[in-house]
């Protein structure tokens, strides 16, 4: 019986050291071959670059001017667009901005019951060539637009879209304000903030100063200028006017569910409201019975030992 037990423990003890000893073996080996200091350097680098916030200095002339905030009709809880806004918008896009720009994702239905009529947008559409076909005989034709048709493009491709502007391709407007930091608070702000260049700033041929495009130097010249588009409702055609209509209109084209998203929300708040106050009082109902209910103790009679 104790030659057993005397057995059992000396097998423990051998799978003990056995054990002590691949651990230790495999320790040795980590720290010898894989956790080396340059390892632990690295690892820290990397833990420290991609879990601690560094703070990093900022460039203006590298990044731009931050726009300001400017009070737009449509900023607010319980604002929407200014729709004669838009209208003069797209007057400034068509007149001005399409000359080189283009906004493939915007048709001219888009524009119904939003800036215009339906007969003033097949009227709109109706003054642009589209090709279309094959016809019965398989040749490419021309017709008048429709409004299921999209903006056309200034430009046949990249290619001559950067030829005709020095190298430089101009984005597309369809999600402009979306695709940039500030939104149209930033249009409004590069489209007015052309100026000269400070001393020492040497812009190359080609290139105009501006505050608020990244790294100072914009291929598009100055857009927009006084009296440069003749509003149809006699709206004053300043530069700022301009530009904040045309703002407007690429914040539209960016958020055309602008105004829905809105109302549905405010819906959304009375109705929740209503509901809040409801579970209020049924919850009150629910406990009011508990709550008000008393506790008492009454002790049993002493009763006499007998």
């Amino acid at each position: 019986m104790f030659k057993n037990i005397g057995s059992k423990l000396t097998a423990n003890q051998i799978w003990f050291g056995k054990s002590i000893l691949f651990c230790g073996v495999t320790s040795y080996t980590i720290t010898k071959y894989v956790w080396t200091d340059e390892n632990q350097q690295k690892l820290t680098k990397i833990l420290i670059n991609n879990t601690i916030p560094t703070a990093k200095a900022f460039s203006t002339p590298d990044h731009g001017l931050h726009a300001p905030h400017y009070p737009f009709d449509h900023h607010g809880l319980t604002k929407t667009y200014d729709h004669s806004s838009l209208r003069r918008g797209y007057q400034v896009y068509k007149e001005v901005c399409s000359a080189c720009h283009s906004m493939n994702l915007v048709a001219f239905r888009n524009l119904i019951g939003v800036t215009h009529t339906e007969a003033e947008v097949k009227a709109l559409a109706g003054e642009y060539e589209y090709q279309d076909g094959p016809n019965d005989e398989g040749e490419m034709f021309t017709r008048p637009g429709k409004p299921s048709d999209y903006f056309p493009k200034p430009y046949p491709n990249e290619e001559a879209a950067r030829k005709a502007n020095g190298g430089a391709l101009p984005p597309d407007l369809s999600c402009i304000a979306r695709a940039r930091h500030g939104e149209e608070n930033y249009i409004f702000a590069l489209l007015t903030g052309y100026s000269e260049p400070p001393a020492g700033v040497k812009l190359r041929e080609g290139l105009h100063y501006n505050a608020y495009f990244p790294g100072g130097a914009i291929s598009m010249a100055r857009p927009i200028y006084d009296e440069q588009v003749e509003f149809e409702d006699g709206t004053p055609n300043t530069t700022s006017q301009i530009t904040k209509d045309v703002a407007t209109f690429l914040a539209w084209c960016s958020y055309p569910e602008h105004d829905e998203r809105k109302r549905m929300g405010l819906k959304a708040i009375a109705m929740f409201t209503v509901l809040f106050g409801f579970s209020v009082w049924w919850k009150r109902f629910k406990w009011s019975y508990i709550k008000s209910k008393r506790i008492l103790y009454k002790p049993s009679k002493k009763v006499d030992d007998v």
